[in-house]
């Protein structure tokens, strides 16, 4: 009666496009950077701000996958619990 919950998983392509796209971008913003013609106090702060906007990413899509499992896992044992509740039910016993 219980369907497995399906695990989605990235191809091996999509993991290496989203590698190699996250390693252009970081690569261009810091040629861009370095070439900016400004002092290097300007420039330092800038890769810093590019450092500090990189980790905020990470940290915001882990916090977002962590919520979305903690509300799959709650789905799956209100499922179990109704399952466990339909299972014991006898429609044919009297009140």
């Amino acid at each position: 009666m219980s369907d497995a919950p399906v695990r989605q998983q990235s191809t091996a392509a999509f993991y290496g496009q989203a590698v190699a796209s996250f390693a252009v971008a970081m690569a261009a913003t810091g040629i861009g950077i370095l070439r900016l013609e400004a002092s290097a106090w300007v420039r330092g702060f800038l890769a810093i701000a590019v450092l500090y906007l990189v980790t905020s990413a990470f940290t915001l899509a882990k916090v977002i996958r962590d919520r979305q499992e903690a509300g799959q896992l709650v789905s799956r044992v209100d499922q179990a619990r109704l399952e466990k509740l339909l299972a014991e039910h006898d429609p044919f016993d009297k009140v």
